[in-house]
């Protein structure tokens, strides 16, 4: 059975710092695309960075670019999202995700077939 599982969300006051991990079991995802996304309450769930898991190649969302840095760990089977200068706007459960998509064109959520349960992370003083 293959399992996405997030951990490492919490509260945290704006311009603190996150780092988020998606633990993967059942398989290895060569070929694919691995990626965080996010989901605030009343709204879509959206494209937060994505990672090439064979070359590294990453890609973000503008608004996140210079803060976040995504990475993963071929040999431990695992992928991060570490966050920095966290905005309350940040606030969001956020997502792991397996797309068998390249990585650079893997940004919308239908891209994706298998997902995290999400962790929550709240930016706020």
């Amino acid at each position: 059975q293959v399992q996405l599982v997030e951990s490492g969300g919490g509260l945290v006051q704006p311009g603190g710092s996150l780092r988020l991990s998606c633990a993967i079991s059942g398989r290895t995802f060569e070929n694919h695309a691995l990626a965080w996304f996010r989901q605030a309450p009343g709204q879509e769930r959206i494209f937060v960075a994505t990672i090439s898991w064979n070359d590294g190649d990453t890609y973000y969302l503008d608004a996140v670019k210079g803060r976040f840095t995504i990475s993963r760990d071929t040999a431990k089977n695992a992928v991060y999202l570490q966050m920095t200068s966290l905005k309350p706007e940040d606030t969001a459960t956020y997502y792991c995700a397996a797309s068998p998509f390249a990585a650079l064109v893997a940004k919308m959520p239908g891209h994706y077939d298998f997902w995290g349960q999400g962790t929550q992370v709240t930016v706020s003083s």
